[in-house]
C-alpha cells in the first residue's frame, strides 16, 4: 500500500509540476488510527500508511484521521474535513524547520511534536494559528469561519485585523473571513450556538472519540453541556371521568344528589308524621260526635 500510494503521489506532482520531483513523494509521517473513510491524494489511506508533502486528506461525513509527523507532532482530522500538508521541511531527524498545515474545512486537534515552536504555523480561511508549544482544537465552517480552544500551552490567532493570545486552558477566539474576531473569552454552553453547528467541536463534544495518545486531555471546556437534548413529550393529563347517570325504575325518580336524597326522605317523614296527626285529630272529633248524639 505505501509503494502505490507513493507512486500515485509523485504522479500527482508531476502533473501539476511538469515534472517527477522525488520531494512531493516524500513521507513527513503516517496514519496511525483511521475509522471509516480517509482519502489522500493517492487513494484510500490505511493505518501505517505514510501520508507526504503538499498531499490533501479528507475524510467522510463519519471519518476519522490520526496522523503522527516525523518530528512526533500530531495532527486529528475530524468528520468532514480537508487539510492539505502544505510545507514540510527537515531539520534533522527528529526535527522540522517548517510544518505548516493548511485546514480548509472541518475540525482538527493539532499537538506540537519536538520542533521549535516558530516551526509551526496553521492556516486557515480566516487567518492564521502560531503554536507555541501547544494543544489545541479547531474549527472552520463551511463560510470559513474559524473557532479555535486551547487545551494546553499557549497560542496566538491573526487575522486582518490583529491577533488574540490564547494563554489558558479553554481560551477561545472566533474569527471570519471578512477579518472580524472576538475577543479572546473562555470556551463554554454557548460556542456551538455562536458557531451554529453542534458538531463543531466533535472531540471536546464527545461526538467523536480519539485515541490516548491524542484525547487525554481532561475536560470538555463545557462543550459537551451545550449537546442539543430533545425534551420528553410532556405528560398529559387525562380529564375527569364523567359519572354514567343510572337510568330510573319505572314510577320512580332517583336524585343523583345525595343531600338531596335526605332531604326528600326527612320531608317524607315529617309528611308521614303530620298524617298521623291528622289522623289522631279526625278520631277524636269523631268520637266527640258520637257522644253528642248519644
Amino acid at each position: 500500500m505505501f509503494d502505490l500510494r507513493r507512486v500515485a503521489v509523485a504522479a500527482l506532482g508531476a502533473a501539476l509540476y511538469g515534472s517527477t520531483p522525488t520531494i512531493a513523494a516524500e513521507p513527513v509521517g503516517e496514519a496511525v488510527r483511521i475509522r471509516t473513510s480517509v482519502t489522500g491524494s493517492g487513494g484510500p489511506i490505511a493505518e501505517r500508511d505514510a501520508v507526504h508533502r503538499d498531499e490533501r486528506i479528507s475524510t467522510s461525513r463519519s471519518g476519522l484521521g490520526q496522523f503522527v509527523f516525523r518530528d512526533g507532532s500530531k495532527l486529528a482530522v475530524g468528520a468532514g474535513s480537508s487539510v492539505v500538508i502544505d510545507n514540510f521541511v527537515f531539520d534533522d531527524a527528529k526535527t522540522v524547520q517548517k510544518l505548516t498545515v493548511a485546514a480548509a474545512k472541518g475540525t482538527f486537534r493539532w499537538i506540537s511534536g519536538n520542533s521549535k515552536h516558530s516551526a509551526y504555523q496553521i492556516l486557515t480561511p480566516a487567518g492564521t494559528i502560531g503554536v507555541r508549544g501547544t494543544v489545541f482544537d479547531f474549527y472552520i465552517g463551511k463560510d470559513g469561519t474559524t473557532a479555535i480552544v486551547l487545551l494546553e500551552g499557549a497560542a496566538r490567532f491573526c487575522g486582518p485585523a490583529g491577533c488574540q493570545q490564547l494563554t489558558r486552558r479553554c481560551d477561545c477566539v472566533i474569527a471570519k473571513r471578512d477579518g472580524t474576531m472576538t475577543d479572546t473569552h473562555r470556551a463554554g454552553r454557548s460556542t456551538l450556538s455562536t458557531l451554529g453547528n453542534r458538531k463543531a467541536l466533535p472531540f471536546l463534544s464527545g461526538d467523536q472519540k480519539l485515541s490516548a495518545s491524542f484525547g487525554s486531555m481532561s475536560g470538555s471546556c463545557g462543550i459537551s453541556a451545550a449537546i442539543e437534548i430533545k425534551p420528553t413529550a410532556p405528560h398529559r393529563a387525562r380529564p375527569p371521568e364523567r359519572a354514567t347517570p343510572q337510568k330510573a325504575r319505572p314510577g320512580k325518580t332517583r336524585s343523583n344528589e345525595p343531600g338531596k336524597r335526605g332531604l326528600d326522605k326527612g320531608k317524607k317523614g315529617q309528611d308521614s308524621g303530620k298524617k298521623g296527626q291528622d289522623t289522631g285529630k279526625k278520631g277524636q272529633l269523631d268520637t266527640g260526635t258520637k257522644k253528642g248524639r248519644g
